[in-house]
């Protein structure tokens, strides 16, 4: 072989080398894909949303009587028992101050008072006078009775004029006595606040003690003030009694009813509780949400069916997360819902076949946040793609990511 025989062959084999390198780097491979295996499965369809806890009766004690409400030592958290415990103590109101018209006409209802008091002590004075006359002349009928100098009636008549001065007398006595006490009353509307402030704490107060069993739940403002007549003064009740307020979109609330099944997670301790729905509110309301739409939602109330000591823990006003269960079923073949997409109008997934994608179109049944149901279509068993990106084709080569 010559030289140029030798160059051709060597020339030959680089080429060849060449194009099955290209052929190699340029032809398709494999799509790298997440594989899952389906196995029947339970499977539960529910409607999800925070709630809060609150107590199921919260009495909230206001003041029955306007006046001056004493320090409130009542600390949130205390026992309280009903009948017994004093939450709070009520005493009469200082007199408001009087303005420049309104005291001068006080002023003169004293001196008017004070004129009518001395006059009826001068009628006092006048009536003691004819008692004393009507007196004698009594004694000296008395005596000419006796001796036959004046006759019956002449006496009968002295006597009935000195029993008419006697009532009189007490008239007259009960006419001042009134008066003084209208001086009393007068000078009473002269009162100003500054002449009462030594009066607190020496008058009865009017208690008020707590109406059912339970503990403080809230005490606004403890410190003493003047309160009005039905101004709320604490807030009690039962801790144990607890119940959970869930507001729902009116669309879910619908689906929901009473009796159903309710799962609370995360409200702090390890275990999730258990609950049942007992009541959905007819009435809805607008809320605003956080990104300012306005929603229209419904109360959903629930009691705690689990074991009291399992959320002893739990109080008033706690946050938590309800799961009304509205369908569950225990052998139920599920795919993710990241596996499926929508292929001519008809829900559709990726399944392995020989290390090919195939499409494969189901008809599926209830879903929830996570997996659907599948009713045909595929079997236990199958492995299909979790998440197929845009280079998963019908036929494409794939290959597991494990």
């Amino acid at each position: 072989m010559n030289a140029t025989q030798k160059r051709i062959v060597m020339w030959s084999v680089v080429g060849v080398l060449l194009v099955a390198a290209l052929a190699i780097a340029f032809a398709p491979q494999p799509v790298t894909v997440d594989l899952i295996t389906l196995s029947r499965q339970p499977m539960a369809v529910t409607v999800d949303e925070e709630g809060e806890t609150r107590i199921h009766d919260v009495f909230v004690l206001s003041a029955p009587v306007a006046g001056r409400v004493q320090r409130i030592d009542a600390r949130v958290g205390d026992v309280v028992e009903a009948g017994t415990t004093v939450l709070a103590s009520i005493e009469p109101g200082d007199p408001v101050l009087l303005d420049p018209r309104s005291e001068a006409q006080a002023q003169a209802g004293v001196q008017a008072a004070e004129s009518a008091r001395a006059l009826a002590e001068a009628e006092v004075s006048q009536a003691q006078a004819e008692l004393e006359f009507a007196k004698a002349e009594h004694d000296r009928a008395h005596e000419l009775i006796a001796d036959g100098t004046i006759s019956q009636r002449d006496f009968d008549s002295i006597e009935r004029s000195y029993k008419t001065r006697q009532a009189a007398l007490a008239t007259a006595r009960a006419g001042l006595q009134i008066r003084n006490f209208e001086l009393d009353r007068a000078r009473a509307q002269l009162l100003s606040p500054v002449e009462t402030q030594s009066l607190h704490g020496q008058c009865v107060c009017l208690p008020i003690t707590a109406p059912v069993n339970g503990r403080v739940l809230q005490v606004p403002n403890s410190s003493e003030r003047v309160v009005a007549a039905g101004e709320p003064l604490l807030e009690i009740g039962d801790p144990t009694d607890l119940e959970i307020v869930v507001d729902f979109l009116s669309a879910d609330a619908v689906k929901v009813e009473s009796g159903q099944q309710v799962i609370i997670e995360r409200w702090g301790g390890d275990i999730p509780l258990e609950g049942r729905v007992r009541r959905v509110e007819p009435f809805g309301y607008t809320k605003v949400s956080a990104l300012g739409i306005e929603e229209q939602r419904v109360n959903v109330v629930i009691d705690l069916s689990s074991d009291p000591a399992d959320w002893q823990r739990l109080g008033h006003g706690y946050q938590v997360d309800v799961r009304i269960v509205l369908w569950d079923q225990a052998d139920v073949l599920a795919v993710p819902l990241t596996a499926l997409f929508r292929d001519q109008e008809q829900w559709s997934v990726f399944v392995a076949n020989d290390g090919r994608a195939e499409i494969r179109q189901l008809e599926l049944g209830r879903r929830n946040g996570l997996v659907a149901q599948v009713t045909a279509g595929l079997a236990a068993g199958e492995q299909i793609i979790a998440h197929p990106s845009d280079q998963v084709l019908d036929g494409v080569r794939i290959r597991s990511r494990g």
